[in-house]
C-alpha cells in the first residue's frame, strides 16, 4: 500500500484493528447508505461560493455570509483547486519516512488578509436548535481531526494555512410549516482553531500498525469491534 487517505488514516485513530483488517486484509466495517442529501447540499454549495471566486486581477465581490460574520476572507482561485476537491486526486503529500502518499479532498479554500489559505469544510444536516459550535462527540472530534489533517496536508506542501478552519453548517429547518418540495437551511460559520502535531505520528503509528503479522487490539469503544466480540460469545 502506497497511498492513505484521510479517512483511512481517521480509522487508524478511531480504532487499530479496523484499520488493520480494512487496509491489510481487506475486511471493512459494514457500510451505511451514501448520504446523497449531503453531497448535493456541497455541490450547490461549490458552485455558488465559486461565483465569488474571481480572478486574481479581479475585484473579488464579498460573499454574503462572509459579511455577515465580518470575516475578511475571499474565495481563492487556484489552478490545482479542482484537484483538491477530488475524492480521487484531493491534496497529496509524500511522507519520506514511511513512503506513504497522505490525501485528503477539501470542499472549499479561502484566504485570509494575510495570505494565508483557510480550510472550509461543508457539514449538512437537521437538528432541532442551533448549531454554535463544536462539541465534545464522536462526530464533531471526527471533524476536528478532519480540518487539522487537511491544515497539515497543505503545510507539508509549503503553503501558509491559517490555524483557524471553518465549519460550515447547514441546518435543516423543521419548522417550516409544510415541504412545498424545499428544504431551507440555517447556515452556520463555525470557526475552528486546529492543531496539527498529532498528525505526523499517526502516519507513522498507521504505517507500523500495517507492518503487524497480525491485528492488533480494538478500541475500547469500538462498538463495530464491540458487536463483534458480543455475538461471537
Amino acid at each position: 500500500m502506497s497511498t492513505l487517505s484521510r479517512t483511512k488514516l481517521d480509522l487508524f485513530i478511531q480504532c487499530p484493528r479496523c484499520f488493520y483488517l480494512d487496509q491489510k486484509l481487506k475486511i471493512k466495517r459494514p457500510s451505511f447508505p451514501a448520504f446523497t442529501l449531503n453531497s448535493a447540499v456541497d455541490a450547490l454549495l461549490k458552485k455558488e461560493f465559486d461565483k465569488y471566486r474571481a480572478a486574481p486581477d479581479k475585484k473579488h465581490t464579498p460573499h454574503p455570509l462572509l459579511k455577515k460574520y465580518k470575516l475578511d476572507a475571499i474565495p481563492i482561485p487556484h489552478k490545482d483547486l479542482s484537484d483538491w476537491r477530488s475524492n480521487f486526486k484531493g491534496i497529496r503529500y509524500h511522507h519520506p519516512k514511511t513512503g506513504l502518499t497522505i490525501f485528503g479532498a477539501i470542499d472549499d479554500l479561502w484566504q485570509n488578509k494575510k495570505g494565508e489559505f483557510i480550510i472550509v469544510d461543508y457539514k449538512a444536516t437537521s437538528k432541532k436548535g442551533e448549531i454554535l459550535k463544536l462539541d465534545d462527540t464522536r462526530w464533531h472530534n471526527a471533524y476536528k481531526r478532519q480540518m487539522e489533517i487537511y491544515q497539515w496536508l497543505f503545510r507539508m506542501n509549503g503553503f501558509k494555512v491559517s490555524d483557524t478552519g471553518y465549519i460550515l453548517y447547514c441546518n435543516g429547518r423543521r419548522s417550516e410549516p409544510a415541504f412545498g418540495g424545499r428544504l431551507e437551511f440555517d447556515l452556520t460559520l463555525i470557526p475552528y482553531k486546529g492543531s496539527t502535531g498529532w498528525v505526523e505520528g499517526a502516519v507513522v503509528g498507521a504505517w507500523e500498525c500495517l507492518k503487524k503479522r497480525k491485528a492488533p487490539k480494538a478500541a475500547e469503544d469500538c462498538e463495530y469491534c464491540g458487536y463483534v466480540k458480543r455475538a461471537s460469545q
